[in-house]
């Protein structure tokens, strides 16, 4: 599907192959880019897929006209979604539809392979005036009304 994942199990066969390594092959934090305008970016469960699993999710939705990046580069369409355990407040999902959606997933792709929560990403230092700070908003959006938030502020 991915060159980045025909390498994974390529490596990872031949690694089991060679050592008897009996490593898993598992694809749950793979990030998928689609380089429309804007780019299209996903990574792990959608809300569809989580609550198939029977999973309670929050899906906090960020429109990007709330995103400083955004709104400086008058690229306001497009959105940022969190898929987010209740129970837990893991990020089990995360999607974009914005300019360098492509870029902004690997953080999310982080946070779902290492079960970060949403907190843990308001928590962390985001630069302002970077599309990564979306993920941040959105994660802040469980809690606060994002439109009345002066910069940089949680």
């Amino acid at each position: 599907m991915f060159v980045y994942v025909a390498a994974y199990a390529g490596q990872l066969a031949a690694e089991n192959a060679l050592t008897g390594a009996g490593k898993v092959y598992d694809l749950t934090a793979l990030p998928r880019v689609t380089f429309t305008d804007p780019q299209l970016a996903s990574v792990g469960l959608t809300e569809r897929e989580a609550r198939a699993q029977g999973l309670d999710v929050d899906t906090p939705i960020l429109p990007l006209e709330h995103v400083p990046r955004a709104q400086a580069a008058r690229r306001t369409e497009g959105l940022v979604k969190l898929i987010r355990e209740r129970a837990t407040g893991r990020l089990i999902g995360a999607h974009a539809l914005a300019d360098d959606a492509g870029e902004v997933i690997q953080e999310a792709t982080l946070a779902v392979r290492f079960k970060l929560t949403t907190k843990d990403l308001i928590e962390t230092f985001h630069p302002s005036l970077t599309m990564a700070e979306g993920l941040k908003l959105a994660a802040l959006t469980l809690s606060k009304d994002v439109a009345q938030l002066s910069c940089c502020a949680t």
